[in-house]
């Protein structure tokens, strides 16, 4: 066990994984050394960052802070936290069940954490993040919590409203990380286009996209996750006009039918969601859509889901995820609705759209083939180094992969490539001298 030595593991989105930073930058100002998910824990203390959106991410949060409990009761670690959205939301619950844990916190005061160790707690503008991402990349995160309020969702119930951080906070954050050698910036929130609403009644996304391409150093940014209802038409054309704005946008569809969108309280139709991809693609030519849908929700009936499988067709949607139903307490969903589609049923849907949306991609990757186009390459990996285009965020996209014994090339650079191959979801490529 290692003294002064804090391994912190983070579970669920990118949105944890900027909280994690924040607190581990805490713990080294401090006077800690600190590990992030790593293979080979150490340290005297652990902090198990939680996500609580579905059965499958709840249960994996569990057997983590299981894992991390038996540690301790071996005398393999002295202290056990546990924060995040599962803590947020299950607090009580959790500390009757998980004695072993020292004390849980919730998804916003986690930093009471470094007070209750009896350490100095710095203001976050003074003391910024510990980055676990390559150094040429960096998430930021533009606000908490949703207004939506869609039928199958937790998330309003463990975040709260939506509360935007102000804009020159946003941009300054930006600023300090272009100075440590970060280039590319994915913007998340759990809804980025609602963003700026609970100021002053408007939608000020575009406008803040704007100001952060005109920052110095910003080489690409990167959009993640868009709401369809009331979409902000202004931020197409920051997008279709500044340079360094990615042609990517990440927007959660999740479904297609009346029935199903209603249900789901999407406050959108299939007509308006078909006119809002036309026009995306319009004004913005080029761009990388990605979605996530969601099949065997509440009443979902065979053809419902077949025109959730014409849509993705036609959508032809250059990135998707999709996932089945879980029935979430508190939720409308889980209220006011019977979870009558079958487990069996589910799981076929959700196998038969991703075997689509496979076939789909291979096409959309293989038109690529004999293009030149740009790359940052992210790290190296066997006989291949592994970047990506502005169309593919890190993590969750495909990569283009490049022949190590070609020439050398610098992790977080740019280089021009010629695609020659392509995969179902990635590509092969050669260095343009």
């Amino acid at each position: 066990m290692k003294q002064n030595h804090v391994d912190i593991v983070t579970l669920g989105c990118s949105k944890n994984l900027v909280d994690s930073e924040i607190l581990m930058k805490q713990f080294e100002l401090n006077g800690y050394s600190c590990s992030h998910d790593s293979k080979r824990p150490c340290g005297e203390i652990a902090v198990i960052n939680t996500c609580g959106f579905i059965g499958d991410a709840k249960e994996e949060s569990i057997n983590t802070i299981l894992e991390y409990a038996e540690r301790k009761k071996k005398g393999k670690l002295n202290k056990l936290f546990v924060m995040g959205c599962l803590s947020q939301r299950y607090k009580k619950e959790l500390e009757e069940e998980l004695p072993e844990v020292d004390k849980f916190y919730g998804k916003f005061d986690y930093k009471q954490l470094i007070s209750d160790l009896g350490m100095v707690e710095i203001p976050e503008q003074y003391s910024g993040r510990t980055l676990t991402t390559p150094g040429h990349y960096a998430y930021v995160k533009i606000s908490e919590g949703c207004d939506r309020h869609c039928a199958y969702c937790a998330i309003p119930i463990m975040t709260g409203r939506h509360k935007s951080r102000p804009m020159q906070e946003i941009t300054d954050e930006i600023k300090s990380l272009v100075s440590q050698g970060v280039k590319e910036f994915q913007i998340i929130a759990q809804e980025l286009t609602f963003y700026g609403k609970d100021i002053d009644g408007k939608a000020h996304i575009a406008e803040l996209v704007s100001d952060i391409s005109d920052i110095d150093g910003v080489e690409w940014i990167r959009l993640h996750y868009a709401y369809p209802a009331q979409f902000p038409y202004e931020l197409l054309d920051v997008m279709r006009e500044k340079k360094n704005v990615c042609k990517y946008l990440d927007i959660a569809l999740q479904h297609i039918s009346d029935n199903m969108l209603t249900a789901m309280h999407r406050h959108i139709t299939k007509e308006e969601t078909y006119r809002l991809i036309e026009r995306i693609r319009k004004e913005v030519p080029g761009i990388a859509i990605r979605t996530t849908l969601l099949v065997g929700f509440p009443g979902e009936t065979d053809e419902d889901f077949r025109e959730l499988m014409e849509f993705t067709r036609m959508a032809r949607f250059e990135r998707m995820g999709a996932f089945a139903y879980s029935e979430e307490e508190g939720t409308y969903g889980a209220i006011h609705y019977k979870d009558d589609v079958p487990d069996e049923t589910k799981e076929k849907r959700l196998s038969e759209l991703m075997l689509l949306q496979q076939s789909i991609s291979a096409e959309l990757e293989e038109e690529k083939v004999g293009t030149v186009m740009k790359v940052i390459i992210d790290r190296k990996e066997g006989d291949y180094y592994i970047g990506r285009t502005e169309f593919s965020s890190p993590e969750v996209d495909p990569e283009v992969l490049i022949k190590a014994d070609e020439r050398v090339l610098r992790k977080g650079n740019f280089y021009d490539v010629m695609i020659t191959g392509s995969e179902e979801f990635d590509l092969y490529a050669t260095t343009v001298f």
